[in-house]
C-alpha cells in the first residue's frame, strides 16, 4: 500500500512540475525553466538528505557510472515534456507519457535490463496498453 501511495503522490508532483515548467517557460524560455526546476530539484534533495541522512558513505563508488548519469535525463524530460505541454495540452501530454513509460518499463522486464528480473509479457498486458493508446485518441478527437 505504501508503494502505491509514493506512486499516486509521485505521478501528482510529475504533473504539477509539468505545468509549472510549462507556465515558466513562457516567461524565461525552455531551457532556462528546465535548469531552474533542476537546481530547486538539488537544493530540495540535498536539504531532505540532510535531515534522512540514509546514505552510505561511499556510494558513488558502489553504482554503476551509467546510472549515476540517468539524473541527466531530465533535461530532455523536462524539456520535452515542456514542449508537449505546450502544443497539446495537459491531459494529452501526460497520457502520452504515462504510455510512453509503460511501454519501455515492459521491454525492460521482458529483457531484464538494468538487472531487473527478466518477467514474461502477457497479452492481458498488451491489450491494457492497447486500450490505453485507444483512450488517448478519445481525449484527442
Amino acid at each position: 500500500m505504501r508503494g502505491i501511495v509514493f506512486a499516486i503522490l509521485g505521478g501528482a508532483c510529475i504533473t504539477l512540475q509539468g505545468v509549472a515548467n510549462a507556465r515558466i517557460s513562457q516567461d524565461m524560455g525552455t531551457w532556462p525553466a528546465a535548469s531552474v526546476t533542476q537546481l530547486t530539484g538539488f537544493l530540495m534533495a540535498l536539504v531532505i538528505l540532510s535531515f534522512v541522512r540514509d546514505s552510505k558513505q561511499y556510494w558513488v563508488r558502489q553504482v554503476n557510472p551509467l546510472y549515476v548519469l540517468g539524473g541527466a535525463l531530465a533535461a530532455p524530460i523536462i524539456f520535452s515534456e515542456v514542449t508537449a505541454i505546450r502544443h497539446i495540452g495537459v491531459t494529452l501530454t501526460i497520457s502520452a507519457l504515462l504510455i510512453a513509460q509503460l511501454s519501455l518499463t515492459f521491454v525492460i522486464d521482458a529483457g531484464g535490463w538494468f538487472g531487473v528480473a527478466k518477467k514474461r509479457i502477457t497479452a492481458a498486458q498488451c491489450i491494457g496498453i492497447a486500450m490505453m493508446i485507444a483512450g488517448v485518441l478519445f481525449l484527442k478527437m
